[in-house]
């Protein structure tokens, strides 16, 4: 299992520590690589079932060690010549490597403990420590997220759940994987399934404000017909309700903040108060430091209060 994290300097970026390599840069990416830290070369290919679930677990413990070791990924379908000079048989095939030479490996898909026994003996056969945790998984994983790598973002928070199923980031954080990846549904399902203990968490109230976001957002009419019918009749509440929903579909968070809080103003009872009721959808969805969560809850902490 990974360790929590101990603190200290900050882990160097993913794509410095996992990467895919070909057989046009295997040597340098590698094997010269190898001669300055350990790298653990995972060959798998699109079809192999149990490869989509070793990469992802051995990914993390690998973002875990925190640059005591690397990880290359190699697609045999596209690097075939390499996967014959390797010898690979059958996949997933691992191997480590070190000072250049491949020094350990094994095939097939294993447990996440045998995972990270692995690399903590191909780090120690290089001197290093591999002393990592979850805490740096899970930074690893909201990177890839914001990167828009949606598939392998959820991959590290599905291994971590599988060191700790009541861990509430990562599971706030695949439900937000999932969702910047198209599937309201399964998004749905997912934090529905989320255990009792951790069902009323920060994390998951936030993923189930950007669910209900995102299906407005399917609903959402063009921004330029909205504004005009708002610029005709600018109390017109509905009309500007809809535009708020427009715009935070559109990426324009301070725009829709801006609407809800000037119907507010206009109107806090209007629809049984379902600006205001928007409002903390929306901040429930941001991250708490985001400046318009900050600026949209003293806005309107002033309009109750005036």
């Amino acid at each position: 299992m990974l360790e929590l994290g101990t603190g200290g300097a900050a882990a160097p970026a993913p794509s410095d520590l996992v990467f895919d390599v070909t057989e046009a840069n295997f040597m340098a990416d590698v094997v010269e690589a190898s001669k300055t830290v350990p790298v653990i070369v995972d060959f798998w290919a699109p079809w192999c079932g149990p490869c989509k679930t070793l990469g992802p677990a051995l990914e993390a413990a690998v973002v875990a060690a925190k640059g005591a070791v690397k990880m290359a990924k190699i697609n045999v379908d596209e690097n075939q010549m390499i996967a014959g000079q390797m010898r690979v048989q059958s996949i997933p095939t691992v191997y480590a490597f070190w000072q250049g030479q491949p020094i350990d490996g094994f095939q097939g898909a294993l447990p996440g403990s045998e995972i990270k026994a692995f690399v903590e003996k191909v780090v120690a056969a290089s001197g290093g420590d591999a002393s990592g945790g979850l805490d740096d998984a899970l930074e690893a994983a909201e990177e890839m997220l914001e990167q828009g790598a949606t598939e392998d973002a959820a991959s590290i928070f599905q291994a971590v759940l599988g060191e700790d199923d009541k861990n509430a980031k990562a599971y706030g954080g695949w439900v937000r994987a999932i969702i910047a990846g198209g599937d309201l549904d399964q998004a749905e399902a997912v934090l529905n399934g989320a255990p009792a203990e951790i069902s009323k968490s920060p994390e998951l109230e936030a993923a189930a404000a950007q669910i209900a976001l995102a299906k407005q957002a399917a609903n959402a009419g063009p921004v330029a017909e909205l504004t005009a019918q708002v610029e005709a009749d600018p109390a017109n509440h509905q009309a500007r309700f809809d535009l708020a929903q427009a715009l935070f579909a559109n990426g324009d968070a301070e725009g829709a903040v801006t609407q809800l809080l000037d119907l507010f103003r206009r109107d806090r009872e209007w629809n049984d108060g379902a600006a205001k009721a928007q409002l903390f959808t929306i901040f429930e969805a941001l991250k708490p430091n985001d400046p318009v969560v900050l600026n949209g809850r003293r806005k309107l902490s002033s309009l109750i209060f005036a």
